[in-house]
């Protein structure tokens, strides 16, 4: 065989297989960048990695300087919007640098693994949204239309 025909069967053969991992990921639903807050409980999975998004419940962010790590809760709505959560996540993140966005209400996705039977979820990533500023004025302008 000539070295054109052996460097198309084997770029075939590389585009079969990504094909095949695309389809079977699709297929069983699994391509999902994060679960809500609600989803990750309702399947009480332990030791898989999972991303789960939420918003830090207020006034739970606890810094640990000798352990190296920050502690806080997740909850599945905004404070603003909700106030006191009662069913939260407690996080453990392994890292005190956290993102200049991570505050009390900030909306967050952690990535990590729900470990033990406390229910404690260990980040080994986290994920701050940056709020929009136009969502904002959107709300804003509607506000204003509705009055007129």
């Amino acid at each position: 065989m000539s070295k054109g025909v052996q460097i198309a069967l084997g770029a075939a053969a590389v585009a079969v297989l990504l094909g095949w991992f695309a389809w079977a990921q699709v297929e069983e639903g699994s391509f999902q960048y994060f679960q809500t807050l609600e989803e990750f409980q309702a399947a009480g999975e332990t030791g898989r990695a999972v991303r789960v998004h939420g918003y830090v419940a207020t006034g739970s962010i606890e810094r640990d300087v000798t352990g190296k790590q920050v502690r806080f809760r997740v909850q599945s709505e905004p404070p603003h919007a909700a106030g006191e959560a009662a069913n939260t996540l407690p996080v453990v993140y392994a890292s005190l640098e956290t993102p200049d966005l991570f505050k009390d209400g900030a909306e967050v996705v952690v990535e990590g693994r729900l470990e033990g039977a406390g229910g404690v979820f260990h980040a080994s990533n986290l994920l701050a949204k940056c709020p929009s500023k136009f969502e904002a004025a959107a709300a804003e302008a509607e506000a204003e239309a509705a009055t007129l």
